[in-house]
Order: C-alpha cells, then structure tokens, then sequence
C-alpha cells in the first residue's frame, strides 16, 4: 500500500508538469500562428476548438445550470475568453515567459487579498519587485513594450475573475461541465472577433490543424492531466508545482521561438516565482481551482 500511495504521488507530480509544459507549447505554437490570423484569430480558433472538445467531452446540455447560477457562468466565460485574448495580445509585444509571469499576479493577488496575515506581506513585496523590474525603465530597445506589459496584467485580471467565478460556476455544476460551459460562453463572444482580424484566412485548411494542436495542447491535454493530479495531490502540493509555469513558459519559449531573456528578466520572473511559491507553501489548505490558462 504505501508504494502504491508513492507510485500515485509521484504520477501525479508528472501529470501536473507534463499538463504545464502542454499548456506552454501550445502558447509557443499558438505565437507562430501570429503572423497569419493574428493573435484575435488565433483566440478565436484556440477557444473555438476548446469548447467543442471540452464539450464533446462532458456533453454540458445534459446538466445545464439552473437560471440563478447562468449569471455567475456568462461572467466566467467572459473572464476565461478575456483572459485568452489579452494573454496572447500580449505575448505579440513581449517573450511568453514574461507575459506568464505577469498574468500569475492575478492568481496570486487573489489568494493575498483572501488572507489576512503579515507574513503575505513579504509575498507582496516579491511580486511587485518582479513586475517592477519588467517595467520600461529602460531607454535602450531591449526595454518591454509597455502595452504588452498593460496587457499582461489585464490577462491576470481577468484570470483572478475566472477563478473567482469559476468558483461559484464549478459550486453549481461539475467542474468539467463548468469549464465546457464557460469556454463556449468564451467563444460566442471571441470567434466574431477573430473572423473582424482574420478573415477568411481565419478557415485556412494551412492554419485549422495547428489551431486544432493548440486547443489540445492548451486545453484538452492540461485539463485532463490536472483533473488526475488534483484527485492524487494535495491543493497545497499542486499550487506549489503551478508556481514553476513562468519557468516552464520561458523555457518552452526559448526552445521552440528562441526567445532569449536577460538576466534580469529572469530574476523578475523567479521574483514572481517565489512569491506564488511562499504563498502555496504558507496558505491554508484550501482546494485548489481549477486551471484553464
């Protein structure tokens, strides 16, 4: 029993950063599509694809929720659609592992504002020590895009609203109904974006099966592999293991785009790093939401 307890303990850890490495090959592969529908086109199919697999997957019209829940899900999808758009309008201006690094404010200001104790005051002070050393201070053209930077953090305001609303969905219908809900909720409003940027070249049979690669890797693969982590894992455990995606991110993004950071990109991104990290290490045992990015 107990090396069978070990062996799961351990799958689940590979389950979690194999779900992460996904995710941010996905976005790698997402940037290449950039140059030919742009990053509203890219959305559009990403979600599009999204939703139809997540809701092949957990057929959401056989537990439709009930008319007072609908309110807490369109924000939800609103959140999760907005958060997908400004993350890869961002990643347009700025290196992946940076905008990851950025956009993990939101998650992470909504497990600070949630606590009361004087010790998440040091996790403050990191993070806002990461995202000062990204901003333009500098003149010279290695300085970010400050609009990318803007960006960002949009898309990690919009991350804290879809664990907030993600949350009273996922209290109302089952967690995979939820978040094949809230992705068509999503679509709706992205596709008409993308088709407005894109156009026709939106329907490419060129572009349909890297955005359908995307879709996986970014959503299907991911979601599937955390839902057997977090049945195996502690919250605390697999919120510690989340706080290594900036990483991941920078590290996919240099391998498949050849995004190179300075030095000190990567301290502000183990800045941010280590603040997500003492925060899952001091917070108490909560469950942990569940993650779309």
């Amino acid at each position: 029993m107990p090396q069978s307890r070990n062996a799961s303990f351990w799958w689940a850890i590979a389950s979690v950063l194999v779900a992460m490495m996904a995710i941010q090959s996905g976005a790698s592969l997402a940037k290449t599509l950039f140059p030919i529908i742009g990053p509203e086109g890219t959305t559009a199919l990403r979600v599009g694809f999204s939703a139809l697999i997540l809701s092949l997957v957990f057929q959401p019209w056989k537990k439709w929720p009930a008319k007072q829940d609908q309110k807490a899900l369109w924000f939800y999808g609103i959140c999760l659609g907005g958060m997908n758009l400004m993350f890869y309008l961002a990643i347009e201006r700025i290196p992946l592992g940076i905008a990851v690094a950025l956009e993990f404010t939101g998650p992470l200001a909504v497990a600070l504002l949630s606590s009361k104790r004087k010790l998440d005051l040091l996790w403050v002070v990191l993070a806002m020590t990461g995202i000062a050393l990204l901003l333009p201070w500098q003149t010279e053209a290695t300085a970010l895009d400050p609009v990318g930077i803007a960006l960002a953090l949009g898309a990690g305001a919009c991350w804290a609203g879809y664990i907030i609303f993600g949350q009273k969905t996922g209290n109302a219908v089952h967690g995979g109904t939820a978040v094949a809900l809230g992705m068509a909720v999503a679509a709706l409003f992205l596709f008409p974006i993308g088709v407005a940027s894109a156009g026709s070249s939106l329907f490419s049979w060129t572009v349909l099966p890297f955005a359908f690669a995307v879709a996986l890797l970014s959503s299907a693969i991911p979601y599937s592999l955390e839902m057997v982590a977090l049945k195996r894992l502690p919250a605390q455990s697999f919120s510690i293991l989340m706080s290594l995606e900036p990483a991941i991110a920078a590290l996919a993004a240099l391998i498949i785009l050849a995004e190179q950071l300075s030095l000190l990109q990567w301290l502000a991104i183990f800045a941010v790093i280590a603040a997500s990290l003492g925060s899952s290490l001091t917070a108490r045992k909560t469950p942990a939401p569940e993650l779309v990015s």
